[in-house]
């Protein structure tokens, strides 16, 4: 009886108001970042956040986008052949970016290619490959912009498939991590991103050459190395800032990092420091949590038309689990559980969806998870009849005629009253005194 009533309680509960809060904030150093992102890969909460859906602009980081389109075209293939043009060498001219060194004529395969985009941000291959797999730079735009849409990148729009600056080409730290997450389900965008080298065949015009990532904590030569990063892409320019989308695995704890428009300086790569500081606070101070599993009743949802129980438990659909801080207070996780219905009509079926149970920690949302049946309830015959009954007596149509026949039954006291009343004036006889009685 007391659990039950406990349960109620709790269903109770869904009633109070919930606060939401950003996520958590870092300790002991600080972001130069103007926008920034830390996800949990394992759980998709967000650890740390600042200005993700503020307008930024991608610089090469666009290049995610741009690999991924060639990754998902007809014509790629892995040792495909693709051969550099004069039109794409013209293309670049006076823009600045990184080049591939490459000859027109010079032949090399689609896994070049990616590997010249990926890791080193080439210019050269990316307006490549926009002619070479859509036919023109238009082309492939239209195909980036097709893909955002389709990704559910509200915020973001290109212009060009390299990353140059231009007001109308820009995307959020949201959006970023969106594509970022979808891009990492490919395995080969996965393997090259995650290179610090690559040792690339020779071509009909060039011996062997090994191409180096522009993202130094993948490289154990520089003093930026971070041991468990694992991935993805850098970019800069002018009014992007320096740029980087990374990923690092630990401990079987997987964190996507992203941080924008962070100072240009030489000398203090800011971005990288600061993205190999989020992976260690991470690793450091957050822990998974099994908040609930799915075999402990959450509440209950009153039943109808069974005589086995009145009151049916939910349950969660799958275990919750959640990183939070190794030193967090279990008193401050709260299970808020919102019902689709007051009560419900037996027969239910074990899975059935019936509400949705928001965890909260520390007055933040950290996730939301179905409540579902635990296990199925049959329904009482008789009372099924009895309740199809009244259920006839009570529904629309019988509402309908009830007040079709009131106001026929009112037509037709009325019409009767109209009737007698005539009735009694025919009837009517005009009284005449004795004493003026005709003799």
């Amino acid at each position: 009886m007391l659990k039950r009533i406990f349960l109620i309680f709790l269903c109770i509960f869904s009633l109070l108001p919930t606060i939401s809060a950003s996520a958590y904030e870092v300790t002991n150093f600080e972001i130069t970042a103007k926008a920034g992102v830390l996800i949990s890969l394992d759980t998709d909460e967000y650890i740390y956040s600042n200005n993700i859906d503020q307008k930024i602009y991608p610089a090469a980081i666009t290049n995610i986008m741009t690999a991924l389109v060639i990754l998902e075209s007809d014509k790629y293939s892995p040792d495909g052949r693709i051969t550099m043009t004069e039109k794409a060498l013209t293309d670049i001219l006076g823009t600045g970016v990184a080049v591939t060194n490459t000859k027109a004529g010079e032949e090399f395969s689609h896994t070049d290619l990616l590997h010249f985009i990926m890791m080193c941000s080439c210019g050269d291959a990316g307006y490549l490959a926009a002619d070479y797999f859509y036919g023109s730079h238009e082309a492939f735009v239209e195909k980036m912009n097709a893909k955002a849409k389709d990704l559910g990148l509200e915020n973001t729009n290109f212009t060009n498939p390299i990353g140059l600056h231009d007001e109308n080409h820009y995307t959020t730290v949201r959006d970023i991590a969106t594509l970022s997450k979808y891009a990492l389900q490919n395995k080969t965008f996965k393997e090259i991103c995650a290179k610090h080298r690559y040792n690339m065949e020779a071509t009909n015009m060039r011996d062997k050459r090994i191409l180096s990532t522009t993202n130094f904590l993948l490289d154990t030569t520089t003093n930026y190395y971070y041991q468990y990063a694992s991935g993805i892409k850098t970019g800069y320019t002018d009014e992007a800032g320096r740029c980087i989308v990374a990923t690092a695995s630990y401990n079987g704890y997987n964190y996507l990092c992203i941080l924008m428009n962070s100072p240009n300086n030489p000398l203090k790569r800011s971005e990288l420091k600061e993205c190999a500081d989020l992976f260690r606070w991470a690793f450091n101070n957050f822990k998974f949590k099994e908040i609930a599993t799915s075999t402990e009743p959450v509440c209950e949802i009153p039943l109808k038309l069974s005589m086995d129980t009145d009151f049916v438990p939910l349950y969660f659909e799958k275990p919750f689990i959640s990183v939070l801080p190794k030193d967090a207070d279990d008193s401050t996780i709260v299970i808020n559980t919102k019902l689709k219905v007051d009560s419900v009509k037996a027969p239910v079926r074990k899975g059935q969806v019936l509400g949705e149970a928001e965890v909260i920690f520390a007055e933040k949302v950290i996730g939301r998870v179905n409540l579902v049946v635990g296990e199925d309830v049959k329904g009482n015959a008789l009372l099924k009849g009895v309740d199809f009954v009244k259920g006839i007596f009570t529904s629309v149509y019988m509402k309908v005629i009830y007040v079709v026949l009131g106001i026929a039954v009112l037509i037709f006291v009325g019409f009767c009253i109209k009737m007698n009343l005539s009735r009694l004036k025919k009837r009517k006889v005009k009284y005449v005194p004795y004493d003026k009685k005709i003799k």
